[in-house]
């Protein structure tokens, strides 16, 4: 397959494929950014930042509450700016389970 062959064929995907891509890809060619993990028995299981226990539902929750990235960035000195770019990345490419684990931590 040729590069054009594969770049098509990306371009076709739906935005959430597209979004599961670049966050795969992201993770393969370490630009900083630690990735997003789901570990049994940390944080429910829930998926955080790797290598924390920052929930990416925490993130997305309090961006809809008006807190900025730079706020978040200074709230947790220990993430980067790439590590929030991966967080939206997932709840863009994995909506239905942001929304359910918010609706499950507001109901706790």
């Amino acid at each position: 397959m040729t590069l054009q062959e594969l770049k098509n064929q990306i371009l076709a995907l739906l935005p959430t494929e597209k979004a599961a891509i670049l966050q795969s890809l992201t993770q393969t060619i370490n630009i900083g950014a630690k990735g997003i993990t789901k570990t049994p028995g940390v944080c429910g299981g829930e998926a955080c930042i790797a290598g924390t226990r920052i929930a990416i539902w925490l993130l997305v929750e309090a961006r809809h509450l008006g807190i900025t990235e730079v706020q978040l960035l200074q709230d947790y000195p220990h993430i980067s700016a790439a590590d929030l770019v991966n967080a939206w990345i997932y709840a863009d490419a994995y909506p239905e389970e942001i929304e359910a684990a918010i609706r499950a931590n507001e109901a706790a």
